[in-house]
């Protein structure tokens, strides 16, 4: 049984396999070819965090593979009444293929896994984000080319995408730089992590130090849900705008990257995420693909 919980659970290999699956699925839909490899699977998309995008993608992708996506909110569950996560995990282990959990704490999506009998995948956690960062890559290497070797500005709130990012480092071999205010770096736990695990990273307290020669510029929105000190984080976070000067400071052939959803004016200017650096609408598309690829390799259809 296999489980897509965190980077840094799965070998070099198998990632670089799922995104090499992630490209033919991409072409062969743009081609109109439909395989259903998944026919009759069931996949629960447990959400205790709202979505756009990791709600859309999963149960299209679901959906064109040939399986069946159900869809359950926390207070649409007995989750949100009480019952452990443990019991959830029986039972639903019962009636579906594969689950996904999105979620704030990391803890719930291990205990889900633990207590699972069919495959769990992290839809985002307040620790980590491994679906995003695999449909980034895809992204870069469609437009640039392999992305071993290159350097990656994360700019902002050191947060789970963030640690997503530092758990790829080394399984694709690329730098990251980060730039962010001392009191939203990765922990100390993350960071000592990395070094333990001999990835490259470097912390840096100014926006253009991070974005110097950077092949890629990444960042996210200021204030995510369940955050509560909202004037506080802006406050923090407003010198670490990504704009089009700090754009100059990277690479010439530089991309800019986004989550998504955006705040134009905070975070990024208009004119960077909607200019022509910006390849955030293909990284949207790409969690699709990825997703789908992810979802194979659980239930090892690959």
């Amino acid at each position: 049984m296999r489980h897509f919980l965190d980077l840094a659970d799965i070998s070099a290999q198998d990632l670089r396999s799922i995104l090499s699956k992630a490209v033919e699925l991409k072409k062969a839909r743009a081609a109109g070819k439909e395989t259903r490899p998944l026919a009759g699977k069931k996949l629960a998309m447990i959400f205790e965090k709202n979505s756009t995008r990791t709600r859309v993608s999963f149960e299209v992708g679901m959906m064109e593979l040939g399986g069946h996506a159900i869809y359950l909110s926390g207070k649409e569950t007995q989750i949100g009444r009480g019952e452990t996560i443990a019991d959830t995990a029986k039972v639903l282990s019962r009636y579906v293929d594969i689950m996904m959990l999105r979620c704030h704490d990391h803890t719930m999506l291990t205990g889900l896994a633990s207590h699972a009998t069919v495959s769990v995948i992290n839809g985002l956690t307040d620790y980590s984000h491994p679906c995003q960062i695999m449909a980034d890559i895809m992204t870069y290497e469609e437009h640039r080319g392999p992305i071993t070797g290159r350097k990656i500005a994360w700019i902002g709130d050191g947060n789970n995408v963030c640690n997503s990012f530092i758990s790829a480092s080394g399984l694709f071999d690329f730098r990251i730089a980060i730039a962010c205010p001392k009191a939203l770096a990765p922990s100390h736990e993350m960071l000592a992590w990395a070094k333990s695990h001999a990835r490259e990273v470097e912390v840096y307290s100014k926006p253009e130090d991070a974005a110097r020669n950077a092949h890629l510029v990444v960042t996210d929105t200021w204030v995510s849900m369940g955050d509560l000190d909202r004037k506080k984080r802006i406050a923090l976070l407003t010198p670490y705008q990504v704009d089009s000067t700090l754009m100059q400071s990277a690479d010439k052939d530089a991309l800019f990257m986004h989550c998504l959803p955006a705040h134009r004016g905070e975070e990024v200017t208009a004119e960077v995420l909607d200019g022509s650096q910006s390849v955030v609408w293909d990284e949207a598309e790409n969690r699709l693909h990825v997703q789908k690829a992810i979802m194979l390799w659980c239930l090892e259809k690959m």
